[in-house]
Formats: structure tokens, C-alpha cells, sequence
């Protein structure tokens, strides 16, 4: 089996590159620098000429509040770019894993998301993923698509490593409590990607690790595991304002992994223990 990973820099396209070494399959990681995926010829011709058994697409426009005021570039990366590697492993016949977010849902209620609930994305990030589901549905059928949350890994910045340095400097934060979800550790999802990608159990999945909290609980945690005396402040997403709205809810159904015989990830707690032991073993922390 041969993979190619979109987005290699970013903190999942990484980690997926290093299970799938670790797994011995023979992959190719790419990003930016190897081609734009702007750019229709070129993504046809770089992934059809290395002809991968799949693609694992986790390249994306991510900057959330950014999206908002760049709305060119979010839609072609999210969307047109989906779109040309959608077509190219069409073309080879390749299966294809598209990451998504909880971004596309409404973020409404307290119920959990299940895959083929309506979606409803209330920022233009959101709207950008979701068109991108619509790309890989309208043309292929050997496709993953994986909304996830929350994501932090080795690679790149994330909210551990932000509240990490932010608890270093100062003796209290305020971090909102009202948005409830759960955050994902690439590790552990890279090793259910990898997972997938050898399987044929196509469709729509919810991969997050276990459990749910809220960014301020979030943010407790990542003090106490960090072994850092900084007081997190409860407040509200009204005294935070942003440019682009955040859900509320982001409580995702994992249903689909337990049907399909995939193993949930471990609880969040647990990511962020080893979490924050792969930090130290970096001298990140």
C-alpha cells in the first residue's frame, strides 16, 4: 500500500506520516512547497504521478477568525483545493480521507452531533469545510470523511501549548466556559486514520478523544498536568468576543467508529497526560 498526506507541516499530516512509517507502509508527506493545491494541474499531476492507494487530506485553511476576512483564499483552499484532490483520486481510483470539524454544525443545544445530522456552519470557515464534504460526496464513493475538534500535537500551535506558555507568564486567565467539546490528539488520531486507511468501511465518522469539558476545563487541566499555579477564570463566550462565532456545542456521536469495528480514542485526560510527557521529552515545556 502506498499513502500521500496533504499538509505533512501542520500537527496532523505529521503525525500520520509518523505512524504510517512506524507501520511500515510507504507514504509521501507533501505540503505548500511540493505544490499549491490551488492549482488544479498540479495537484492532478504530483498525485497521479507518485499514484498513492490513498490520500489522507488534512491540509486546510484552519485561521478560523482570519476566514472571515480572507474569504478568497479560505474557499480556495478549503473548497477548490478539496475539490482537485477529490478529482486526482478519482482519476487513480485512490481512497480518499477528508478531516473535517465540528465546525459545520449549527453548535446549537447540548445533544451530540451524529454524522448525517443537518449541517448548519455559522462562520465562513465552517461553511468552507463543509462545501468540501460536498466535494468529496458529489464525486467519489471510496471516501472518509472525519470531523474532529479541538486539535493539539507536537507539531505546530495549538491551546495546550499557548496555555502553556500564557500560565508561565501570568498568575490567573480567563478562559470561556460555556463552549462545551472535546479535544483530539493527533497521535491517537493518526493511529485510527492509519486504521481506516487500510479498511474499505467508507462513510462519515466523529473521531475525538473520549470524554467532554469546556476550554476553561480544558485549560485547569493543562495547568495541573503542567504542574503550573496559574487560576483559570470561568467566563462566558460574551465577555470574549471574536470575530468568528465559536459553537457552543460541539459534542460529536462516535457511532459510527463502534459500528464499523474502529476502537475510540482514550479519554482527553489521558492524551494530555502523555501530551504533556512528549513536551518534556522535546524540551517544549
Amino acid at each position: 500500500m502506498k499513502v500521500l498526506v496533504t499538509g505533512v507541516k501542520g500537527q496532523l499530516g505529521y503525525d500520520v506520516v509518523l505512524r504510517l512509517n512506524e507501520l511500515g507502509i510507504e507514504c509521501k508527506g507533501v505540503d505548500i512547497d511540493d505544490f499549491d493545491l490551488t492549482d488544479e494541474k498540479a495537484v492532478e499531476e504530483n498525485i497521479c504521478a507518485y499514484s498513492p492507494d490513498a490520500v489522507v487530506h488534512c491540509a486546510a485553511f484552519t485561521a478560523v477568525d482570519r476566514a472571515e476576512d480572507d474569504r478568497e483564499l479560505c474557499y480556495r483552499v478549503n473548497v477548490l483545493g478539496t475539490k482537485n484532490v477529490v478529482l486526482a483520486c478519482k482519476k487513480i481510483d485512490a481512497k480518499l480521507i477528508y478531516i473535517s470539524t465540528d465546525y459545520v454544525f449549527d453548535g446549537e443545544g447540548e445533544n451530540y452531533f451524529k454524522p448525517e445530522d443537518k449541517k448548519a456552519p455559522q462562520g465562513y470557515y465552517g461553511e468552507t469545510k463543509s462545501l468540501g464534504e460536498d466535494e468529496v460526496l458529489r464525486y467519489i464513493q471510496k471516501y472518509f470523511i472525519v470531523r474532529i475538534s479541538w486539535v493539539f500535537g507536537i507539531n505546530g500551535n495549538n491551546f495546550v501549548k499557548t496555555m502553556i506558555r500564557l500560565g508561565k507568564e501570568r498568575a490567573e486567565l480567563n478562559v470561556v466556559s460555556d463552549q462545551i467539546g472535546s479535544p483530539t490528539y493527533t497521535f491517537d488520531l493518526a493511529r485510527l486514520l492509519c486504521d481506516m486507511v487500510q479498511s474499505e468501511k467508507y462513510g462519515i465518522y466523529h473521531a475525538t478523544n473520549e470524554g467532554i469539558c469546556s476550554w476553561a476545563d480544558f485549560a485547569k487541566e493543562i495547568m495541573k498536568q503542567a504542574n503550573l499555579d496559574c487560576k483559570i477564570n470561568y467566563i462566558l463566550s460574551s465577555e470574549y468576543p471574536q470575530k468568528a462565532k465559536r459553537p457552543l456545542n460541539s459534542r460529536m456521536s462516535k457511532e459510527a467508529l463502534d459500528s464499523n469495528g474502529f476502537d475510540r480514542l482514550p479519554s482527553w485526560q489521558d492524551a494530555l497526560e502523555r501530551y504533556v510527557l512528549q513536551l518534556k521529552e522535546a524540551n517544549l515545556l
